[in-house]
């Protein structure tokens, strides 16, 4: 009696010890999968708000707007205008009044 009440002990606590591990393993998968798997690159913001600027009718506005835009996003979208789906913190990012700010 008394070997199988150890018996059964040892088995509920080697059955938690077993989902311990589990739960922690699917914690680390879930933090690695959350995590980028490398640090955000720093981009030459200057020379990436010179070439999408280069055609506005207000250069010196839109490169101190798209310097804004990049030193939080750290991406300007490639072109003078458009393919803002290739940085979508560029493209959201609004004026107090609710205007896009991004050139």
């Amino acid at each position: 009696m008394t070997f199988s009440k150890a018996l059964i002990a040892s088995l509920l606590l080697s059955l938690i010890f077993f989902h311990l591990v589990q739960a922690d393993e699917l914690v680390k998968a879930n933090q690695a999968a959350a995590s980028p798997p490398y640090p955000p690159t720093k981009i030459d913001c200057g020379a990436a708000c010179k070439a999408r600027c280069g055609l506005s009718s207000r250069p010196n506005l839109c490169k101190r707007a798209c310097g804004t835009c990049c030193a939080r996003c750290s991406c300007v979208p490639p072109g003078t205008s458009g393919n803002l789906e290739s940085c979508a913190c560029y493209a959201n990012m609004t004026t107090r009044g609710g205007r896009r700010k991004c050139p």
